[in-house]
């Protein structure tokens, strides 16, 4: 399966393909693109990334998202390209047996994903100008508590 995609990523379609019988919880998140950021007024997003080693990567932290949490299935796909705000930028599904690993290692993934993977990020805003920076300045609060996987290690 591809990670990375730049047609729009179709919500409906994600979920409908994430399904596995022994999956008794299954979460999905969408990072979609907002208008404002720092109290700028944003009109859209743009996604480069260095796809071979991004590909591989986000398919090595799936696979160790799987075995860490026991996950049934595990799906993350990131827009490359223009986004428009609304439109989703990356999505994660994750199943488990229940909630707590599901949830868990969806939030996993997604930080894993916006800390390490070589996607970049330019914000266009309003005014005509634009910034480049990672996608890992979006990346949950470093000053929460560490993720519950690494509490039982």
């Amino acid at each position: 399966m591809k990670h990375l995609q730049n047609e729009a990523i179709h919500l409906d379609e994600v979920l409908r393909e994430s399904h596995h019988p022994q999956s008794g919880a299954v979460v999905l998140f969408s990072g979609e693109v907002r208008n404002t950021n720092k109290g700028r007024e944003v009109t859209h997003l743009e996604f480069e990334a260095y796809v071979p080693m991004a590909e591989k990567m986000i398919g090595q932290i799936l696979n160790e998202a799987k075995s860490r949490f026991k996950l049934k299935l595990a799906v993350c796909i990131h827009r490359l390209g223009t986004v428009e705000i609304n439109e989703c930028a990356v999505v994660v599904v994750t199943g488990a047996g229940h909630r707590k690993e599901s949830y868990a290692a969806n939030r996993y993934i997604i930080d894993r994903v916006k800390g390490e993977v070589p996607i970049w990020k330019n914000e266009s805003y309003a005014d005509g100008s634009s910034e480049w920076g990672q996608n890992s300045e979006s990346r949950t609060n470093t000053e929460e508590p560490d993720h519950q996987y690494e509490k039982s290690k």
